[in-house]
């Protein structure tokens, strides 16, 4: 909790107001087969929030009154979450591009392997983003876990079988990159052909894109900074990196964030933080269901130091790099 403390505060980080809306995320619930130590959500096996059937219906009819072109699902692992598989069919039914964001792992547990996930997602065509934060074995299995590295190349060689990383299947597999520790993500580009080379010689897999993404000094990894006494030099570091460039296409300007309850955010991070959409006088929570038919373009974004992660250097958001 001390991480998140500094961030409640008000900043001098730049105003911001939303555009047209674009993309619904969902944090479906924070049940994990992992508990990584960069997580920004704390989620792990003992979490037991789930989102029920009955707001995973409102954020269908929320997708339709919107018009929204893709509904992105997160957790935890979204998988392991029974609304999962319900919103997947609705939104395609509806004709929205699904992304899920997946951490590989879940593809190989036994009782995934039964239920067939993998052919699941190809069937319906989702975008799956998957994160392996490097190519190495050790360095990936030091902030996700000991075997987690081989069990997410077993992951991704299950998705390459349906498909999914060929130019021309149009099943998108897209990797995710972030830093072991508090700095700056190198160059997407130069690191996404280090990232090819590297795991096509040794592994065999193949991939799309490779998307990086800077460490944010919230949850478990806001709180190991706090104990290493990191906290105030990392955000330094990103305020110093800031690019005023990186404002227009910020992620919260075209998302909005969802969580387990129907709750409504401008970002997966003010989530997490408990910082609440702005939308018209009245204050406390806004709900997914307040929102049904209203048009959010124009109303001011919530903004708080922490968002200094998402402008820093080529900038960082749930696309990659933003320059």
């Amino acid at each position: 909790m001390h991480a998140t403390l500094p961030l409640l505060q008000p900043t001098d980080f730049p105003p911001l107001r939303r555009a047209r809306l674009d993309t619904v995320q969902i944090n479906v619930g924070y049940r994990c087969n992992q508990s990584c130590v960069h997580c920004h959500v704390n989620a792990g096996p003992r979490r037991t929030e789930e989102m029920s059937r009955e707001t995973a219906e409102l954020v269908l009819a929320f997708l339709e009154s919107s018009g929204a072109s893709n509904l992105d699902l997160t957790g935890g692992a979204p998988e392991l979450h029974a609304p999962f598989r319900y919103l997947v069919d609705g939104a395609r039914g509806l004709g929205v591009h699904v992304l899920d964001r997946c951490n590989l792992t879940v593809l190989e547990e036994p009782e995934q392997v039964r239920a067939g996930l993998a052919e699941f997602l190809a069937a319906r065509r989702v975008e799956v983003i998957a994160s392996l934060p490097c190519y190495q074995e050790g360095n990936v299995d030091r902030q996700r876990g000991k075997g987690v590295f081989e069990r997410s190349i077993d992951g991704i060689r299950r998705l390459n079988r349906l498909g999914y990383g060929d130019p021309d299947s149009g099943l998108e597999l897209n990797l995710v990159f972030n830093p072991q520790g508090p700095v700056l993500p190198p160059s997407q580009g130069a690191l996404e052909a280090e990232y090819r080379r590297e795991l096509g010689e040794h592994h065999g897999i193949r991939f799309n894109h490779l998307l990086v993404l800077a460490n944010m000094p919230i949850g478990r990894f806001g709180s190991a900074l706090v104990s290493r006494r990191e906290f105030e030099p990392y955000m330094a570091t990103l305020r110093a990196a800031h690019q005023e460039a990186n404002l227009e296409t910020v992620m919260c300007r075209s998302l909005i964030s969802v969580d387990w309850q129907g709750y409504v955010y401008d970002c997966d991070f003010n989530q997490m933080l408990g910082i609440g959409l702005h939308c018209g006088p009245a204050p406390g929570p806004v709900h997914l269901s307040d929102l049904v038919g209203r048009d959010l373009a124009g109303s001011p974004i919530t903004v708080r130091d922490h968002c200094y992660g998402c402008t820093a250097g080529q900038g960082s958001s749930c696309g990659g790099a933003l320059s």
